[in-house]
């Protein structure tokens, strides 16, 4: 399968903050092949387009490596080998398996030679146009004059005279009359002849001159677009490059967002073997000068396990000696501790600027659990780490999990385990516009109409259902002060670090159809809320133009069919009769 048809590039999105400031653009992109799945943010477009393209890269590499090495298994496989190739391609084999368990121990020390302060310069793009200025069309021969054909000879028509002709006068005048006649015809045929083959000779140089000149247009306007074209390179470049030197400018100055993008490059850079997410989320909380980065790790499954192949002659086959379960556990769990103070010291030293003081670290584990045969996605570890007393230490000559302990970090004894622990300092969630909640549900019965319910409960209602809804993955959902504008009526907290995040619920206690308005205003909200989905849920249905509008866009539209299908799925019942719903509202206006 073509790499291309494995790679999905989301489109790209503002986000804003509360307040309504832009604090930056984010796109989503995932590899169907890989498994992964990246929601990259960035300050501006042209830096975000470059950090998608150098993933994408990443991500391309990485499938033909792996693709490289699947196609090598089948073929070493399926052929049939004598003693020296199999013993050949085992030992080959086995040499690749000791330098990915090599590469898994060194993690930590691999990073300590390397300078990991971003190269500003080395982001910009300074690519020579592409394309060669167009040559000139090659211009056709001039062609060459027709002759025109040879001139009648008179002496050529003159007549024989026999012994009559020279008796008779009479006869002999005939005779040249008849002579003359035809030597006029022969003359005035060749004069057209000649005519006809100057005419050719005038028609071939004037197509000529035309066709010289239509070449010499299309070079000009060939050349006028090429001009263009690298302009427009140019000017893209000049763009990118320059939104690059303020993004510089934003970092050095310590504006939140730079910072947290400037961390998110430091962590991109940074080198890991194939089998890890290369996933997180940064954040920076300028009041207490804290980087929270909540980083996804492998699961214990993921990890390479074969440390040698053996080919047996006898069946002539592969064998393959993996780790231990108990080898593979220490390993896991060594792995972890080394990521962990890793991208502490990649942060720190590449913060040229001390824009923080504080780096906090949350490893997640997406796994399946064992017990209930679910994917689960946990916070195996959490730690903080001041500056100063960071950069103090000997990373070169320590144990990791011992170093690990010393920061007071937190985890379980056996982070193979994936038992969850709460994160030290996990990411901001509160919000001015939160309201305490109540139960609505149990009010309801088979006869309770959502249409005319009060449209206050409505919104309760619809944060109580989707409380339920999240509850197996560990969400919260909060209800925000009624308005009545149109704003955010609940929002959800994903927990997921890298598909989740912040959902906004807009509820539409509607007894007509939903337009594209509503859509559209959901859309801009969950902009300025800086969310990664949005969804509207309605008593009534949709129009065909609000369905349009949501295609391709991180928003999903429940009707009253879907809402009523919820409620049942969480134990209660209820009916929307919007003619009834209707009625009330007339009756009620009259009153």
């Amino acid at each position: 399968m073509a790499d291309d048809n494995l790679i999905h590039v989301g489109q790209a999105t503002r986000v804003f903050a509360v307040s309504g400031r832009v604090l930056g653009v984010q796109v989503e992109l995932s590899h169907r092949g890989l498994n992964k799945h990246r929601v990259i943010k960035a300050n501006d477009a042209a830096v975000l387009q470059r950090k998608a393209e150098v993933q994408i890269l990443e991500w391309q590499q990485q499938w033909a490596a792996k693709s490289a090495i699947l196609a090598r298994d089948r073929d070493r496989n399926a052929r049939q080998q004598d003693k020296a190739a199999g013993i050949e391609l085992a030992d080959k084999a086995t040499a690749e398996a000791k330098a990915v368990q090599e590469e898994l121990t060194r993690i930590l020390v691999a990073t300590l030679s390397k300078n990991d302060v971003v190269d500003w310069d080395g982001l910009k793009d300074k690519r020579a146009f592409p394309k060669p200025k167009p040559a000139p069309a090659r211009q056709p021969p001039v062609p060459k004059p027709k002759l025109p054909p040879a001139e009648p000879n008179r002496a050529s028509f003159a007549p024989a005279f026999g012994l009559l002709d020279k008796l008779l006068s009479s006869r002999r005048v005939a005779k040249e009359e008849d002579a003359e006649a035809k030597y006029d015809d022969a003359l005035r045929h060749w004069q057209q002849q000649c005519e006809g083959v100057q005419a050719a000779n005038t028609e071939a140089a004037d197509r000529h001159r035309e066709q010289l000149a239509r070449l010499e247009d299309d070079d000009r306007k060939a050349c006028l677009a090429w001009e263009a074209e690298r302009e427009t390179f140019a000017a893209a470049q000049r763009e990118a490059n320059a939104s690059i030197d303020a993004q510089r400018a934003e970092y050095e100055k310590s504006v939140p967002g730079a910072i947290e993008g400037y961390c998110d490059m430091v962590l991109t850079r940074s080198n890991y073997p194939d089998c890890f997410p290369k996933e997180w989320d940064v954040a920076y909380l300028p009041e207490t000068r804290i980087a929270v980065v909540n980083y996804f790790l492998p699961s214990p499954d993921e990890i390479p396990t074969v440390v040698e192949v053996r080919y047996v002659a006898s069946k002539n086959e592969f064998t393959e000696k993996r780790l231990s379960p108990g080898q593979l556990g220490k390993l896991y769990d060594e792995i972890l501790y080394q990521v962990t103070l890793r991208t502490l010291h990649e942060l720190f030293e590449a913060d040229v600027v001390g824009a923080f003081d504080t780096v906090a670290f949350n490893g997640y584990v997406k796994s399946i659990d064992k017990a209930t045969g679910k994917e689960v996605t946990a916070c195996v570890l959490s730690v903080t780490a001041r500056r100063q007393e960071f950069l103090a230490i000997n990373l070169a000559s320590v144990d990791p999990r011992a170093c690990f302990k010393s920061l007071k970090g937190v985890g379980s004894s056996k982070l193979h385990s994936i038992t969850p622990v709460a994160p030290v300092i996990a990411l901001d969630r509160e919000d001015p516009r939160f309201v305490q909640s109540y139960e609505v549900a149990k009010t309801l019965d088979e006869g309770y109409n959502l249409a005319a319910m009060d449209w206050e409960d409505f919104e309760h209602l619809i944060r109580e259902v989707f409380e339920r809804e999240f509850a197996a993955v560990g969400g919260e959902v909060k209800v925000t002060q009624a308005s009545r504008d149109g704003g955010v009526d609940a929002v959800v907290f994903d927990p997921d670090p890298i598909r989740g995040g912040k959902i906004v619920i807009q509820a539409k206690r509607y007894t007509g159809t939903v337009g594209v308005s509503a859509v559209r205003d959901l859309y801009g909200t969950l902009m300025n809320e800086g969310a990664t989905k949005g969804i509207l849920v309605t008593t009534s249905d949709y129009g065909p133009d609000a369905y349009e509008f949501a295609k391709g866009k991180p928003l999903t539209l429940l009707n009253g069919g879907n809402l009523l299908h919820l409620l049942e799925k969480h134990g209660h019942k209820a009916k929307i009769d919007l003619k009834e719903a209707r009625a009330l509202s007339l009756e009620k206006a009259g009153s």
